[in-house]
């Protein structure tokens, strides 16, 4: 059990370190790390196509956009949570009656 313990933990090191061996000094101008947004804007942009309307508010940096994105995920969250606990008191309820 102790060995099997060591292993698991000696595993999990390797998963975190080897990535960071692999690709050491290169980033994004080598394209290791490119996203699949700016390969899609990039072919978009290549057809010429024209946008039918503009946002209504456009944030003014990219760390509000990242703050009202993350607020979103947050509230997901937490109504998701919600449903699960609540389904799961309901449940639990039930089993006790």
């Amino acid at each position: 059990m102790k060995y099997e313990n060591w292993i698991l933990l000696i595993l999990v090191i390797i998963l975190l370190v080897a990535p960071l061996v692999i690709y050491s000094g290169l980033g994004e101008d080598q394209g290791y790390f490119g996203g699949a947004d700016d390969q899609g804007s990039d072919a978009v942009s290549e057809t010429g196509y024209q946008p039918w309307f503009s946002s209504l508010w456009e944030p003014p940096s990219g760390e509000i956009e990242s703050l009202l994105f993350a607020v979103q995920a947050a509230i997901g969250a937490i109504i998701i949570g919600y449903a699960f606990g609540y389904w799961r008191g309901q449940a639990s309820n039930k089993k006790d009656n």
